[in-house]
């Protein structure tokens, strides 16, 4: 695994999902740790649909998870999503992307200095090519913080599915979207803090992805244990 701001090394990935009343984990897959998070996803939220007749409404993920396909696949779900924001870093001295405003209608991008950028191409992966004009941008005040490009050109990509991560950033900052998202720290957040802190998840017992997976599944199946006797209790008192 080579990730930013974590060790190098050989991993395995504990991919989680619980439920948000009772914090109860409903999904456990691991995979190598060179497997990014988002691959998984969708597969797993579908089985459990499937096999557990689960009615999903919403879910809360982290910045991770903010790929057009898992945007795209929670929408044609109707389920409604909250992901994190996803922090870019631009090139230093350059306008970043959301300086540039996209006209649906006119399916064109507007540069700060109010010219357009018109779609010229869509590559192979999907994105969609806005090119501006080089002879507006030549002579323009702000060439110098817009492109460094020698034919004095800006190009902006769009994913063809980018309305879809649209739809999911409006969730979060709606009232409904900020509330759920606190919830993350509560609930799939406190899971993994538990497992690691109480039940010596931190390391491998063994080692292979079928005894890695053994021991993911053998916590989940504790931690849920400890939910239901706390739940029960707590039932019983109220009764």
């Amino acid at each position: 695994m080579i990730r930013d701001g974590k060790p190098e090394g050989f991993f395995y990935l504990d991919h989680r999902t619980v439920d948000l009343k009772h914090n109860m984990i409903t999904d456990v897959h691991v995979t190598p740790g060179n497997v990014h998070d988002s691959v998984p996803y969708l597969s797993r939220l579908d089985r459990q649909r499937e096999r557990f007749g689960f009615k999903v409404e919403a879910v809360a993920l982290d910045s991770g998870y903010l790929t057009t396909p898992i945007c795209r696949g929670l929408k044609s779900r109707n389920i409604f999503a909250v992901i994190a924001h996803r922090r870019f870093h631009p090139t230093q001295g350059l306008f970043p992307k959301w300086k540039f405003t996209y006209d649906n209608e006119r399916n064109v991008y507007i540069c700060p200095e109010k010219h357009e950028l018109t779609y010229r191409t869509t590559n192979r992966e999907g994105y969609r090519q806005y090119a501006s004009d080089p002879e507006h941008c030549k002579s323009c005040p702000m060439l110098q913080q817009c492109t460094r490009s020698r034919n004095h050109q800006k190009v902006v990509m769009r994913h063809a599915w980018e309305d879809s991560k649209d739809w999911a950033r409006g969730n979060r900052l709606s009232r409904a979207g900020k509330y759920l998202y606190r919830k993350r720290k509560e609930t799939i957040e406190r899971s993994f803090a538990d497992a690691k802190e109480l039940h010596g998840f931190r390391y491998c017992r063994l080692r292979g992805l079928h005894n890695v997976r053994e021991q993911a599944l053998m916590t989940a199946a504790v931690q849920n244990m400890k939910k239901m006797a706390i739940h029960l209790d707590r039932l019983e008192r109220q009764g």
